[in-house]
């Protein structure tokens, strides 16, 4: 159990969850994109949520300011979230604009706000769990989304629910993080994700 709720942290690690989120959109969409147009979105969204932090974390690696891919030491988590705060305004600013696709564009507006929450939190020192922040965004998300095409995604929606709770148990049983950074995270990515649905429900 304790290895597949490892797996579990893997998998929805949050480098993930913005590659999951315009997947999602583009198969629940009753909206017309042309096939090139949804695929430079994912391929610009994989290149500036994946590949690129994975390329600063390695280089700060051998720098020997992280240890490890999760960034289980508060101090690692300044540059990581700096870079990832950059990387999410050049996204909505150049590639998924509002009058592009309104529904994305508030779903990364929201995970920016988190990120930068997930930053000030660091001064307070408080490691508010990422996974949460995350996990809990897609949710809201995919709730939303829900409620925007008046569409029932009733398993989807219990689907991506109950995974905050695996995810949440996945994070304790690794020891990353306590309760309270737990409930940090949920409320980090959940807050800006709900009072951002105003705008495009």
């Amino acid at each position: 159990m304790k290895k597949l709720l490892s797996i579990v942290s893997y998998v929805f690690h949050p480098m993930f969850i913005s590659v999951y989120a315009v997947l999602l959109y583009f198969f629940l969409t009753d909206r017309y994109h042309p096939y090139q147009e949804v695929f430079l979105i994912t391929i610009q969204v994989i290149i500036l949520t994946i590949l690129i932090p994975i390329s600063i974390f390695y280089f700060l690696m051998t720098l020997g300011k992280a240890n490890s891919f999760m960034l289980s030491e508060i101090s690692q988590r300044r540059i990581p979230l700096v870079v990832n705060t950059i990387l999410l305004y050049i996204l909505i600013t150049q590639s998924i604009r509002i009058e592009l696709i309104p529904e994305l564009y508030y779903f990364f507006f929201g995970a920016l706000v988190s990120t930068i929450l997930a930053f000030l939190f660091i001064f307070i020192n408080l490691k508010a769990s990422i996974h949460m922040i995350a996990i809990s965004a897609i949710t809201v998300f995919t709730i939303g989304f829900s409620l925007h095409t008046q569409t029932n995604h009733l398993y989807l929606v219990a689907f991506f629910v109950l995974l905050n709770g695996v995810v949440a148990t996945s994070r304790l049983s690794m020891k990353a993080h306590d309760t309270k950074e737990l409930i940090a995270g949920f409320l980090s990515g959940t807050l800006p994700q709900i009072a951002l649905l105003y705008f495009w429900l």
